[in-house]
């Protein structure tokens, strides 16, 4: 680094174990951060310090859509401490970024499109000061009415968010307030409307859900000696980070060097921009370091959300249950910008139609411009809420054919070779009947389960833990139902749609303390995920040593990708795999030449291995140890590892090998509701997935809970709330409720593992597909216990009552 290091940067993360096999592919390894984060000793992106350094303070606007005609900052500048403040007027370079489409103001200009946006930073010497400083900026606003649904972005005479914008996505779309649209075709959905004999129809709605990380957005910019920044940040993809700044930076790539900081969860939010461009603009402008730090409030505006969506979904089918047709219109709310709505929406439109073989499909996917908060990534990226809605649907005909709902999913059920909408076939396995027959077959728990062991005097006493509402005491079982309720899901691996997806590795061998220990270096953020432990797993079976250690991640090696897409066990964990092979190539030739006649197997050509720091061959035989092998040599390979190419879907037809992968998950949820008062219990969450190869098991089941868990968070509690005006109303976690252990039931997972022949390992994906059809899981089972509809998530207490709500 050409610039000062921060105190508490990351360090390498080093784990060893002993034996041939131990801590490798397969096993339920520990993680090397695991105790620093459970004791407080892990140092996040927030515990970033430098003894000179500055604090970042972002002024934003009140308004979700107004001109701004004026800004003074001149007393601002005057209070004692302050040493810059910055609006549109003083960036140095480019101006707008954006992961898709450059769309989006460092700091806004002439407008303001969203409540919260980015007016003008501040750097001062206490964060206190920096927040009286932006405080003491006056703006003159004229407000604008606001687009807020797609009626009033596609009216006639509606304002153009984004007057004369120039990208490949909009030559096919309708109107300029449309960011992408896209249409998927297969099969005569008219002919097939002729014979059906059950149609059911739907309108459904999702909610706007925040990914709750709990480590806000912060990070720490140094200024360089070489008139470049070293950036210290949590994010979910350094490179496409450092791709975004150096422009607005005015710099060259090579001197924007990012490191990654300590990150206290992602879930798509740090795939954008955050405050990254506004603490390098101001430590460049200051020749200090600055620091910003995030409260909870600001957090809530300073990070895309997942995109509300209203669906609406018509299936046909034969009274037997067959599938004959299905056509749906998915209408995704992108925000003021427009980050990844354009593959959120190719997503929601290519799974559109679920995890069912049905020749007769029509689907329109497409994202909005409004003046509410940008939307983006957030996991199941797009097929969380078409999820929703073709499980309702699935859940209605059922009733109408009078059928059990898991047998007609099973009836319909995809399958290996089965062809998706868009013409592509699944070529690897798909296990959807199966993953549902084992949650069907799996015990249900116990009824009544409130109920405690009588007492002396006979009386059965009460834990209201157990009840809904739990410790509020609202309830002794009085109106308590329960239901049961079924879904499965089909997400995407990777990224798709024609997108160069590769990752690098970096991997060394050498020996230290008489001892082979590799060393392993890649820009994979880690995000809480995993993926350190795997990628220690993988250098150990591959090069069977027990030492390894896993470098920081930064920009000073080829680009990892994002940690998004459930792609980086496959991904990362491909490129380490493919650089420990050429490493262990290039030592195998090594002893080959050192001790050529000293054994058949060393010149007969015979497969030979690395395992337990010795030299064997394919029968076991020790020829000679690792460490001997290389003596003073250090053998390093840096390898790109890249799936299978995809390729764009059709604009018209939405036809294409848009994904290199599938994963699939089924759910079956147990809930309790009092229906006076509409409080809900969900009392189990069984999961089954297919996960190609558990790399690491305990881990598995860890991102299948976890991910299972957002999704009951989408079901039953968690939304943005954003009045018609475009201003959020909850920006908090006293009013933005996320699932605590109290509200967490029961999660048994049973993991399937069918090898992918085209993946490392043959693993697949995993971290995603649970969030998909836990949603749906949780509200088919309120359905079941209550009869209603409830076509909307979250299901709140006045959907269930009949009280009118907020």
């Amino acid at each position: 680094m050409a610039g000062a290091n921060p105190t508490r940067t990351p360090t390498a993360l080093t784990q060893g174990s002993s034996g041939a096999t131990r801590g490798g592919v397969g096993e339920s390894t520990l993680r090397p951060d695991g105790t620093l984060k459970v004791t407080g000793e892990f140092a996040y992106a927030s515990d970033l310090w430098h003894e000179d350094m500055l604090w970042g303070c972002t002024l934003r606007s009140p308004y979700p859509h107004a001109e701004i005609r004026s800004v003074d900052v001149s007393e601002a500048l005057r209070l004692p401490g302050v040493y810059s403040v910055m609006t549109h007027d003083d960036l140095p370079a480019e101006t707008n970024f954006g992961l898709e489409i450059r769309d989006q103001p460092v700091l806004a200009k002439d407008r303001v499109r969203y409540h919260g946006e980015a007016v003008a930073i501040v750097a001062a010497d206490h964060p206190e000061t920096a927040r009286r400083a932006a405080a003491k900026i006056r703006v003159e606003y004229a407000e604008l009415p606001p687009v807020h649904d797609e009626s009033s972005a596609t009216a006639p005479g509606a304002p153009v968010l984004h007057p004369g914008r120039d990208d490949h996505h909009a030559p096919h779309v309708a109107h300029p307030n449309i960011v992408h649209r896209q249409p998927i075709v297969r099969g005569d959905v008219a002919a097939a409307k002729a014979e059906a004999e059950v149609v059911v129809r739907g309108e459904y709605e999702v909610g706007m859900q925040d990914q709750a990380f709990l480590g806000p957005e912060s990070g720490l910019a140094v200024p360089a000696e070489d008139g470049g920044v070293d950036l210290y940040i949590a994010t979910q993809w350094l490179h496409v980070d450092r791709d975004q700044l150096a422009p607005v930076l005015g710099l060259p790539p090579e001197k924007v060097r990012l490191t990654l900081s300590g990150v206290g969860g992602a879930f798509g939010a740090r795939e954008d921009l955050s405050m990254q461009a506004h603490a390098c603009l101001l430590a460049m402008a200051t020749g200090k370091p600055v620091k910003i730090v995030y409260n909870r409030y600001e957090s809530f505006f300073g990070h895309v959300h997942r995109h509300p969506a209203k669906l609406t979904y018509e299936h046909g089918a034969d009274r037997d249950g067959t599938l004959r047709y299905m056509t749906c219109r998915i209408v995704l709310d992108g925000g003021a910008y427009a980050s990844s709505s354009p593959a959120v929406v190719g997503n929601a439109a290519s799974l559109g139609a679920g995890p069912y073989e049905i020749e007769n499909v029509e689907i329109e996917a497409l994202a909005l411009y409004t003046n509410n908060p940008p939307c983006g990534a957030m996991r199941g990226f797009g097929a969380v809420q078409a999820c929703f809605a073709y499980e309702a649907q699935m859940d209605r005909l059922a009733a109408e054919l009078g059928m059990d709902p898991v047998e007609l999913r099973q009836r319909n059920a995809m399958s290996q070779g089965s062809l998706l909408p868009t013409g592509q076939e699944v070529d690897s396995p798909a296990p959807v009947a199966e993953i549902l027959r084992r949650v069907t077959s799996r015990p249900l728990p116990p009824e009544r389960q409130w109920e405690t062991s009588a007492d002396a005097g006979g009386s059965t006493g009460v834990d209201v833990r157990a009840l809904p509402g739990g410790l509020s005491n609202t309830t002794h079982g009085e109106g308590v139902v329960r239901g049961v309720g079924y879904a499965v899901g089909i997400k995407n691996v990777g990224f798709s749609e024609g997108f160069d997806d590769y990752s690098t590795a970096r991997v060394r061998l050498e020996v230290v303390g008489g001892e082979p220990v590799a060393v392993v270096h890649t820009a994979m953020a880690e995000v809480g995920q995993g993926g350190v432990t795997v990628h220690a797993q993988i250098a150990r079976t591959e090069l069977g040593v027990a030492g390894v250690s896993i470098l920081p991640a930064d920009t000073q090696v080829g680009s990892a990708g994002s940690t998004s897409a459930s792609r980086q066990t496959y991904m990362t964990g491909g490129a380490i795999k493919q650089a420990c092979e050429a490493v262990r190539e290039r030592v195998l030739r090594l002893g080959r030449e050192r001790f050529a006649g000293q054994h058949p197997a060393w010149d007969s050509g015979a497969v030979l291995r690395l395992e337990g720091g010795k030299v064997v061959t394919d029968g076991g035989e020790v020829l000679a140890a690792t460490a001997d092998v290389l003596g003073d040599e250090v053998v390093e390979e840096e390898l790109e590892f890249r799936h299978r190419p995809t390729e764009a879907f059709d604009l018209r037809t939405g036809q294409g090998f848009g994904h290199v992968q599938y994963s699939f998950a089924a759910h079956r949820a147990v809930v309790e509701v009092d229906t006076e008062l509409g409080l809900v219990k969900v009392v189990e969450l069984a999961c089954a997935q297919d996960v190609g190869k558990a790399l690491n098991p305990l881990s598995t089941v860890g991102q299948i809970q976890g991910g299972s868990t957002q999704g009951l968070g989408l079901a039953v509690m968690e939304e943005i709330l954003v009045d018609p005006g475009g201003k959020v109303r909850n920006p908090s976690f006293t009013d933005y409720l996320i699932p605590t252990i109290l509200d967490t039931p029961t999660i048994p997972v049973d993991v399937l593992e069918l090898a992918d022949a085209h993946a490392p390992y043959g693993l697949r994906g995993v971290g995603e597909a649970p969030t998909l059809s836990s949603t749906p899981a949780v509200v088919a089972a309120i359905r079941n216990a209550t009869g209603l509809a409830l076509n909307r998530v979250p299901v709140r207490p006045e959907h269930l009552t009949g009280t009118p709500g907020a």
